[in-house]
């Protein structure tokens, strides 16, 4: 019945090649729908197919693997497990604390392993997850490091460079922490009851607060295409400049003279183009555009310049084909400074972020993949969830931020995967990515920056669901939006959003309040007058 279902294929790719190939086709999927994975996977019964399960899991993976680079490239920032011991310093001198501000040879070959590291632990903490949401909870779904926890992670929690409140180390115990209690939540069934304790406008609100994030590190020099830097008067600024301060991204001179600015553009162009187009890869084809014309060296955009730095990168990516053993990020939690507010505060967000997140792309996508019934749930549900953050788990102990489902997995859907097998296919594209670590990690910042920009637009779209004509909903849905970006924290604006919710519906509160009190006043008012009069009636038996 597979083979059947699945024979006539319209204009695919297989129909052109002949019929022999259709022929060929169809055998191979009746065998695999009547075989015991395709009895395990319930092929027949969501009326799907072997080969287009492959087909889907690689529209999926196409549409998510800008992943590998962007997320090792941001938690790269954090500066992982480097520190001043691994800062090159004049002789019979000592390194001081900038050196991890300034460009520095031996810090820089630190960050570049780790990038290395964290390129691993993205591929197989996203392999192991999506393998194991198609074995496990049998949906067609691809999980890696999610965008924005990521971001939290890097920026807030550890700083550029280690520059924020808390350790590398203790950044991953709070995402392990994080990860158990959701696994927790999830094995218990709390889940939904904690999602909704957040205010509605506040939740719509924060996606789109942590896209304009996402946006604003992708427009800077040291993260992204290098649009906005520092400005002594207005704190911002359009920069782009041919010449900038190593340390502080300041422009010197020739603003929006940089090529390398312009490049990105085109490569943000072209990524743009595609997704009007509805292209599959479309992240991936701008990303890739940029990153080729990088790799020359000699031009004002190579990422290979003629430095140490510069040399030791070509000469390992001349590998091409080379397998990177985890050096410094696995394992690297430590729960030494755990008991700190800004820990607390931490954990708190990105447990919020993961529920709400998790629980809305869950639904999402069994929406859009016919799985849900009519009690609004959908089978595969409970095990999910446990998948989501038993990922999390690992991926923090690879050296990663939380994972997350993927709304790329919509792009699987529509080659038409229901089943597990859409997942496996993702994982196994992932694992076949570990082996090309040279190139992948020799992406340039200025054509992540890109994707970034466009992660924000394409997250900003929940705004429309928020009720703007209500002033109770709109002002903290905006704040929270707002305080994202200009205070350059997550938390910072799920806290002023939340605190202003509260304080505007501080009066509405008071007054169900006094309802109620008043209400329990008349109950005991009236059950008193009936214990009064019961005793009355009591007293005058007695005197008769």
């Amino acid at each position: 019945m597979g083979g059947e279902l699945c024979a006539t294929m319209g204009n695919g790719f297989f129909t052109r090649i002949g019929k022999s190939w259709s022929q060929l086709e169809k055998g191979l999927n009746d065998g695999v729908s009547k075989s015991k994975v395709g009895k395990y996977y319930k092929l027949e019964a969501r009326k799907s197919c072997f080969t287009k399960e492959l087909r889907a899991g690689l529209a999926t993976f196409l549409t998510m693997a800008y992943i590998i680079t962007v997320n090792a490239t941001i938690i790269a920032d954090s500066g992982g497990m480097c520190s001043i011991a691994d800062c090159s310093a004049p002789v019979n001198q000592t390194a001081t604390a900038d050196c991890m501000l300034k460009p520095n040879e031996g810090y820089q070959s630190c960050l570049s392993k780790t990038k290395s590291d964290l390129l691993v632990a993205t591929i197989v903490s996203a392999m192991i997850g999506s393998i194991a949401m198609g074995v496990l909870a049998n949906l067609p779904l691809g999980l890696a490091p999610g965008m924005g926890p990521n971001a939290y992670l890097a920026y807030n929690l550890v700083g550029f460079h280690g520059t924020g409140n808390m350790s590398y180390q203790t950044a991953l115990a709070v995402v392990l922490v994080e990860g158990c209690v959701f696994l927790a939540i999830s094995a218990f069934g709390i889940r939904e009851k904690l999602a909704r304790l957040i205010p509605q406008p506040v939740r719509l609100a924060c996606a789109a607060g942590i896209g304009l994030f996402i946006a604003f590190v992708g427009l800077q020099i040291h993260q992204g295409v290098g649009l906005v830097g520092p400005d002594p008067s207005t704190l911002v600024t359009i920069t782009a400049c041919a010449n900038t301060n190593p340390q502080t991204g300041e422009c010197l001179g020739g603003k929006m003279h940089s090529p390398k600015f312009w490049l990105g553009s085109a490569g943000f162009l072209i990524t743009s183009y595609g997704l009007i187009k509805e292209i599959k890869g479309s992240m991936i084809y701008g990303i890739v555009f940029v990153t080729l014309i990088s790799w020359f060296r000699g031009t004002h955009v190579t990422v290979f310049p003629n430095t140490a730095v510069g040399d030791t990168s070509y000469n390992y990516f001349k590998k091409v084909v080379d397998f990177h053993k985890i050096q410094s990020t696995a394992g690297a939690v430590s729960f030494s400074n755990f008991n700190r507010s800004e820990v607390w505060v931490a954990l708190a967000t990105l447990l919020y972020v993961d529920v709400l997140a998790t629980t809305g792309t869950l639904y999402t996508m069994a929406e859009m993949g016919g799985f849900v019934n009519d009690e609004g749930g959908f089978e595969g549900e409970y095990l999910a969830y446990l998948v989501d953050a038993g990922s999390t788990i690992v991926g923090s102990a690879l050296g990663v931020s939380p994972i997350a489902t993927y709304v790329e997995s919509s792009a699987g859907l529509r080659e038409g995967g229901r089943t597990g097998l859409t997942a496996v296919t993702i994982g196994l594209c992932f694992f076949v990515s570990l082996f090309f670590i040279p190139l992948l990690s020799s992406v340039p910042p200025w054509a992540i920056g890109p994707s970034l920009v466009m992660v924000g637009v394409m997250m900003m779209k929940v705004v429309k669901d928020i009720n703007w004509g209500n002033m109770k909903e709109a002002v903290p849905a905006f704040i929270t939006m707002l305080l994202m970006p200009l205070t350059y924290s997550i938390a910072n604006g799920i806290i002023g959003g939340i605190g202003l919710y509260i304080a505007l519906n501080l009066y509405d509160y008071l007054v169900v309040l006094l309802k109620w009190l008043a209400k329990m006043r008349r109950m005991v008012v009236k059950e008193h007058n009936q214990v009064s009069a019961t005793a009355a009636v009591d007293s005058a038996n007695e005197i008769i």
